[in-house]
């Protein structure tokens, strides 16, 4: 049997896909399963073992109507006896539709929800958690979901470029939109509290644009840091975190990264919802629970309010309290 996944973006939701790779392979060895993801995004799944063929969707070639009716022309010459849509927009959608197969969809919020969260009119809950919707579209294949186990691969190329960042404290104070970032003042004073505490060095990530957020918020710490933001690769941020003492985050990849290399993570929640995942030993949840939130699918450039309670009001020693209950 093979089989077609499309995911094509971005990093965390990529990754929330390999518990049902894991499913998959676990249920029947000799399953072949292809795995469509834009090229921007193929380190976020790459050397993943239970793909059999990692497929990259190329924006500059294989975008628009033509180039897509013959990509899936392409991919028909495979056969496959299922096809599974955990994207679900229009660029997956065309996909599958010049395609011609019947798909199996992750079923996404409804639009009713959508607009009117976006008027304001209500509050974002997630029906689900993510992972669970992707598992609903694989009620066909007969498995079921278990939790979010997740699986983040690198290299040995990747571990010895960060071979000398061993047990330290790692902050990625990044986001995609302002309101889902915390602010840099708290990761700044957090440093000073992680450094007095543990006796550790303090390295923050994040991507050449989060540069110089990243060197504000060692500027606020005292030059306590390490700012690597902008130096690493997505493979090598991945082997930094799996040697990491553990991870302070906002609700962004490297969230889910951390989990998927087995190391904690805390996780900082201001307007989007906390239930969209679930949390553990590795996932530690920090959210103030401000009345106005959440107000936001996937957060905004400023808070709607104007007051950004939601992440202001989450103390630098709130966040130390929940790092030392472990």
């Amino acid at each position: 049997m093979r089989i077609l996944i499309i995911r094509l973006s971005s990093i965390g939701d990529v990754i929330l896909t390999t518990p049902i790779l894991k499913k998959l392979k676990e249920k029947n060895k000799n399953l072949k399963i292809d795995f469509i993801v834009l090229d921007k995004f193929k380190d976020a799944i790459e050397g993943n073992p239970n793909i059999d063929n990692l497929i990259t969707f190329k924006k500059d070639t294989d975008d628009g109507i033509k180039n897509i009716r013959r990509f899936s022309k392409m991919l028909k010459e495979n056969n496959y006896d299922y096809v599974f849509d955990l994207h679900s927009k229009v660029r997956s959608r065309l996909i599958t539709f010049f395609l011609g197969e019947k798909t199996f969809r992750y079923i996404k919020r409804s639009l009713y929800k959508t607009i009117l969260v976006k008027l304001g009119l209500i509050k974002y809950r997630a029906d689900n958690t993510i992972v669970k919707n992707y598992f609903d579209a694989f009620k066909v294949l007969g498995i079921e979901y278990t939790g979010e186990d997740l699986e983040f691969n690198f290299t040995c190329e990747d571990e010895k470029k960060v071979e000398n960042y061993k047990n330290y404290v790692v902050f990625a104070p990044g986001a995609s939109k302002n309101t889902k970032k915390w602010t840099v003042e708290g990761f700044g004073k957090l440093a000073q509290l992680v450094k007095e505490k543990y006796k550790t060095e303090i390295i923050l990530i994040g991507s050449p644009k989060e540069k110089e957020e990243c060197e504000e918020i060692n500027k606020i710490s005292g030059n306590i840091c390490i700012n690597l933001a902008g130096r690493l690769s997505l493979k090598e941020s991945g082997a930094l975190l799996a040697g990491a003492k553990f991870l302070v985050t906002n609700d962004s990849g490297p969230f889910h990264i951390g989990r998927g290399v087995k190391t904690k993570s805390y996780v900082i929640f201001g307007p989007t919802d906390p239930t969209m995942f679930e949390y553990d030993e590795l996932g530690v949840l920090i959210y103030g629970n401000e009345p106005c939130s959440p107000c936001s699918l996937h957060g905004d450039k400023k808070c709607p309010k104007d007051h950004f309670n939601c992440m202001k009001n989450i103390s630098a020693e709130d966040l130390m309290g929940e790092i030392e209950k472990k």
